[in-house]
């Protein structure tokens, strides 16, 4: 990671929408059996690889899938048919296959800050596998052939994960959004198509997959972001050196130290609150060890991540105790 993109870029992904030829869309499958094939297929074809896991989504629980997408491993979409949909999860919880969600496969590997290389490299590794097993709906003129017009061609699709305070609180975002959307990049929040940009993060992809070569996607989008850097570290400065500096700074270290006091904490005051932490720590106003790890501990503070981690289902009232507990011993810990 570049060190102008520390503290803004959280992580990258890539991400390859594949489907098995001879087949239908899986919005277009005739039953069950044939969604149970599919997965048959595709597990098979991972069998020599002893990192993955395989989880059909109607065999766990509602609180384990939801589990799965507070972590990114897989999407809201996919557990909204439970009974056709699988997915395989490597060890590591950075590479994820999602089996029947809009296409066959949704192939997707998340890598902490900005690295599209490593990231493309380690799903590309794993694509090339599997086609080795198993032939793809395929066309020598549009490419991959997906459920959606929008994947069709490489069917790749890059996205960045960014912390854009600055450029929130000073009005710029919606002028960031249009120009971006004149590259034909588009931006969503943190959970992917229709969520919100909670926590002042953003993410943002490549919108064309057809007539573009991979190549020329990881291109684009890394000299977006690279680019969005630059404006959020300038937009930074700004901020700390303003008339407003001192109110900033009064901002940030109180929301530290309701963190690190509170009985009781939402899901909703820890995400914006946080926020505010994290831009503390970049600016300077809070030591914190590792400034990442204050995105690890929003996820870990999820709902059904603290219900695993308690091992049973906890109350909301349960949540927000063990949350707010939870969060102060993490937080003074990475302020030591």
């Amino acid at each position: 990671m570049t060190d102008i993109s520390k503290g803004i870029v959280v992580s990258t992904r890539i991400r390859l929408a594949r489907n098995l030829e001879g087949f239908n869309f899986p919005s277009h499958l005739k039953g069950e059996k044939q969604a149970k094939e599919i997965i048959r297929l595709v597990s098979s074809a991972f069998s020599r690889f002893d990192e993955f896991r395989l989880y059909y989504m109607d065999a766990i629980s509602d609180e384990q899938a939801v589990c799965l997408v507070e972590n990114h491993l897989i999407s809201p979409k996919l557990i909204k048919n439970k009974r056709y949909a699988a997915a395989l999860i490597n060890r590591e919880d950075n590479v994820s296959i999602m089996i029947n969600e809009e296409d066959h496969l949704r192939e997707q590997c998340i890598v902490k800050g900005l690295d599209i290389k490593l990231a493309y490299e380690t799903m590309s590794e794993i694509d090339n596998n599997i086609s080795e097993k198993m032939k793809f709906a395929y066309d020598e003129q549009f490419g991959f052939l997906t459920a959606c017009p929008t994947n069709l061609g490489t069917g790749l699709r890059a996205s960045v994960m960014l912390f854009l305070p600055a450029l929130t609180v000073n009005g710029l975002i919606p002028k960031v959004i249009r120009s971006i959307s004149r590259l034909g990049l588009t931006v969503r929040g943190v959970y992917g198509e229709g969520s919100d940009a909670e926590g002042y993060m953003y993410q943002i992809s490549n919108e064309v997959t057809l007539g573009v070569s991979e190549e020329e996607i990881l291109t684009q989008v890394s000299d977006v972001v690279k680019k969005l850097c630059e404006l959020e570290d300038a937009e930074r400065r700004s901020l700390a050196s303003g008339p407003s500096a001192l109110d900033l700074r009064d901002e940030c270290m109180r929301a530290f130290g309701i963190l690190t006091n509170c009985a009781k904490l939402s899901t909703g005051e820890l995400v914006k609150l946080m926020a505010k932490v994290k831009l503390g720590a970049c600016l300077g106003y809070l030591k914190i060890s590792d400034v990442s790890e204050l995105d690890s501990l929003v996820v870990k503070l999820r709902p059904s991540n603290i219900n695993a981690a308690a091992e049973k289902q906890l109350s909301p009232l349960e949540r927000d105790v063990y949350r707010a507990r939870f969060c102060a011993k993490s937080l003074k810990k990475l302020a030591e």
